[in-house]
């Protein structure tokens, strides 16, 4: 009995490899992604109730965001599989170490966007139409940057699909305050990712790998604040659409005051310095979120 015990022990060794790699692979190790998206794509479904969106819409859209984005990191591993071993900041992930394969990657991928689209089907015809350009966009990211310098365009688009689905979801219907939401969130994911893509400026040369960090070169920091700029405005206009109240104005006020610590913390473009002014850019979400939250919550 010990030897078949053993035997089956090494045959399950062989063919279920270890869970961690996998959870890593998802990055569900490092929930900063799943944040990112889940601020914008939890204000358009209070923006579009008005309010609480109902415990349904909540959870279908906030296990949808974090499947997805594990999916988009499965996919962009499995993309990056061959070079991600010649990046500093990624020389370690699963893929590039051989502890997760090719295959696994992809069948990760596809299990977690089949149930994210599980969940979708509990919403409505649009919705689901919906969610599919945003599984496109989730496939296409990780290859952009092989064929185009605006990579965090995609991404962009890719991040911001939430806020149609949101919206869609509560009213059946995408008004026009969705697309300028839509727009502030991407001209947003833009430059946070650029600021991630800093990082990585000197190895992506080597590799040649496309970025926007590349393409900005030394008008990085403007084009950044730029960007941020135009967020700051759709915000406004936003708010101006939507009747929002001061304390909404006052989430505003506090990203646009994040924003410029973020442009100085890339003043000496420092790899580490960059990844923080990303990092730094959950709280961007969550003052934008809690100023729509607390105008709803005492109006």
């Amino acid at each position: 009995m010990q030897a078949i015990r053993q035997q089956l022990q090494q045959r399950f060794a062989q063919h279920w490899p270890s869970v961690q790699p996998y959870w890593q692979l998802a990055r569900l190790d490092r929930p900063i992604g799943s944040l990112l998206l889940l601020w914008p794509t939890w204000a358009a479904l209070w923006i579009a109730a008005e309010g609480w969106p109902g415990l349904h819409l909540f959870v279908v859209f906030t296990l949808g965001v974090i499947l997805t984005r594990a999916a988009g990191c499965a996919i962009n591993d499995f993309a990056d599989r061959n070079i991600d071993g010649h990046v500093k900041r990624t020389n370690q992930r699963p893929l590039a170490t051989g502890a997760a394969t090719p295959r696994g990657a992809i069948i990760l991928f596809a299990s977690l966007m089949l149930l994210a689209f599980l969940l979708v089907l509990t919403t409505n015809r649009l919705t689901v139409l919906l969610s599919l350009p945003a599984l496109a966009l989730a496939f296409c990211y990780p290859f952009a940057k092989r064929y185009t310098h605006l990579p965090q365009v995609v991404l962009g688009s890719a991040f911001s699909m939430g806020i149609p689905m949101a919206f869609a979801a509560v009213t059946g219907e995408v008004p026009a305050v969705a697309w300028v939401l839509f727009t502030a969130n991407l001209l947003w994911t833009v430059a946070y990712d650029t600021f991630y893509a800093m990082v990585d400026r000197d190895d992506d040369l080597k590799i040649g790998v496309k970025s926007t960090a590349i393409l900005f070169g030394d008008m990085d920091r403007v084009m950044t604040g730029c960007l941020q700029g135009m967020v700051i405005l759709a915000l406004l206009i936003l708010g101006g659409r939507t009747d929002m109240g001061p304390l909404y104005y006052g989430g505003v006020a506090v990203a646009a005051g994040l924003f410029c610590y973020q442009q100085w913390l890339i003043r000496e473009r420092q790899r580490e310095s960059c990844f923080r002014a990303f990092l730094n850019n959950n709280w961007v979400g969550m003052a934008i979120f809690l100023g729509i939250f607390s105008h709803y919550l005492w109006n």
